[in-house]
């Protein structure tokens, strides 16, 4: 993807606008982290410390430097999408290390977890990945915020990756839908949300291979810890 230039930046005629701050999906990124460095030791790959560093030597620079997606460069968009790659092969190590203590032969696993701590960590790495894929699908979707910004309203963004329901809906006979509608991060966070607790979609189909297999993969990481979680703390209590 070229580097945007200031002409192209500017939004095309007949469009509104609509501002992609990143701080809303910083503090996402900052959550997982935060529940990431609080897991047991034995869940965390390497020091606890080291996470927290590579991902926010990445993210506090955009944050500074680009703190509206809706002007960002290509090199932003790469350290954008690195920062989500960090997150997320964290957030899979620890699965493998979940997985690996849910097969020990030791009576509250590997590392001696108590079934109360190990419901709690569950629950902290479920929680990490519906965060991690609520960024993926932020910036996969139409060819990311900065592209969305550009689109009159989602209905208009021919390179859309996820169809929301107001976007099958005709704005004109429903009146509490905009016409301009656009997804921001909080619509996200719901479809990695929703995705992850039925398995599936629910009101908002993803519509690119690229979206499904995303979305794939989420469902999966989210079915193994609960099934791993659910059948070793009842073993363990």
């Amino acid at each position: 993807m070229e580097e945007p230039s200031s002409a192209a930046r500017r939004p095309r005629a007949g469009t509104e606008a609509t501002d992609e701050p990143r701080w809303h999906a910083s503090l996402a990124a900052i959550g997982a982290l935060i529940l990431y460095v609080l897991l047991p030791q034995r869940l965390v790959f390497g020091p606890a410390w080291f996470a927290p560093i590579a991902v926010l030597a990445v993210l506090v620079p955009l944050s500074v430097f680009a703190p509206d997606r809706d002007d960002e460069t290509r090199l932003h968009r790469i350290a954008s999408i690195v920062s989500i790659v960090l997150l997320n092969i964290f957030n899979v190590l620890s699965v493998l290390l979940l997985l690996f203590d849910a097969l020990s032969h030791h009576a509250k696993g590997a590392s001696g977890i108590s079934g109360q701590r190990l419901l709690l960590s569950g629950a902290q790495i479920w929680t990490t990945n519906v965060l991690v894929y609520s960024l993926w699908f932020w910036e996969v979707d139409g060819g990311g915020p900065w592209q969305r910004s550009r689109a009159r309203s989602a209905s208009a963004d021919l390179k859309a990756s996820f169809l929301f329901p107001q976007m099958m809906v005709d704005a004109q006979r429903v009146r509490c839908v905009d016409p301009h509608w656009k997804p921001l991060f909080l619509d996200y966070l719901y479809v990695a949300f929703t995705n992850a607790l039925a398995f599936s979609p629910t009101d908002t189909m993803p519509i690119t291979r690229s979206a499904k297999m995303l979305m794939l993969v989420e469902a999966s990481i989210s079915f193994v810890t609960i099934a791993l979680v659910v059948s070793r703390a009842i073993n363990v209590i």
